[in-house]
């Protein structure tokens, strides 16, 4: 027969290792998800909010020449267009059995946070994958394939009709980088200027030993750190990063590059309410820790600082 006594004394003992647990969760790190890394993450909104709401502005008309005494004077304005971001909640939680909880309090020691960090790992990885592919259930896009950035090839190599790096000399794969980069540049007339680049693993690791040519030890990705678009103009190094996501996130799976500015106001992932364990519940003999959390999809609120390549 059940001893109630047993499982009230387990559920206590829980209740005062939960606080520990957490503690010790929190502090440990996952270096290998890098969506904060990429993409500036939001907690302002209300935990409870359904959507988050922001406005896109953008100003029309410019000055003009007027006659000495004329009245017809120039007039500008500003554009104002609403979006709306949908906020949906997710969770995850981790258990004990009653027998785990009074073997560990018989012998007077604490809980692993195993379980717990379990947890935390499966909402980081869950987060991570909204922030860089979206969600297809929610019909969201994440950094990497964001409708509304039109994705274009790179130029075939002169030696072949072939786009991809490996078949590319030095020079050739410095002009795709440098023509993404200018192309934002350019094409905002000056106004966006990325100040990242994704770019695939494999592609990563091969630009990484590639030599400008046989009588140099600098490789392209050594070059390209120290002589691009973004360095230039304001002296501070170009972010480049290595993203697994990338090796098929082009159109037909292909390898794609993403250049962008890092920067809040050019996008943003909300998470109104990053994953927080609730009180433990005891279900029959098993005690549960629900964990939940509320996020939204990627906001990129000024696409033309964001630039895909493909077939790299």
């Amino acid at each position: 027969m059940l001893n109630l006594n047993d499982a009230q004394a387990a559920l206590g003992f829980l209740v005062s290792q939960t606080s520990h647990i957490e503690a010790t969760v929190w502090a440990k790190k996952y270096p290998d998800l890098t969506y904060a890394e990429d993409v500036p993450v939001d907690n302002s909104a209300h935990p409870w909010a359904t959507s988050v709401t922001y406005y896109s502005t953008d100003k029309v008309g410019s000055a003009a020449w007027l006659h000495g005494r004329g009245q017809d004077f120039p007039m500008s304005d500003i554009n104002r267009t609403k979006f709306e971001t949908p906020v949906a909640m997710a969770g995850v939680g981790y258990d004990y059995s009653l027998e785990e909880l009074n073997q560990a309090r018989m012998l007077n020691i604490n809980l692993t946070a195993d379980k717990a960090a379990a947890a935390r790992r499966a909402y980081e990885e869950f987060v991570d994958g909204v922030a860089y592919v979206g969600d297809a259930d929610k019909g969201w896009k994440g950094l990497l394939n964001y409708t509304g950035i039109t994705p274009a090839d790179v130029a075939d190599g002169a030696g072949a009709a072939d786009t991809t790096w490996e078949t590319k000399t030095a020079d050739e794969i410095l002009t795709d980088i440098n023509a993404i980069l200018s192309g934002i540049w350019t094409e905002s007339k000056t106004i966006e200027l990325a100040d990242t680049l994704l770019i695939p693993l494999s592609s990563y690791a091969f630009i990484s030993t590639k030599r400008l040519d046989a009588t140099m030890s600098m490789s392209v990705l050594d070059y390209v750190t120290r002589a691009n678009l973004y360095t230039m103009q304001t002296g501070k190094p170009l972010r480049i990063r290595a993203r697994r996501e990338l090796e098929t996130a082009g159109v037909s799976s292909t390898k794609r590059m993403v250049a962008y500015k890092r920067d809040p106001e050019v996008l943003k992932l909300h998470v109104p309410m990053p994953l927080q364990f609730l009180a433990p519940q005891q279900h029959l003999v098993t005690f549960i820790v629900p964990g939940m959390f509320r996020l939204g999809g990627v906001d990129i609120r000024r696409p033309g600082a964001v630039r895909y390549r493909d077939h790299i």
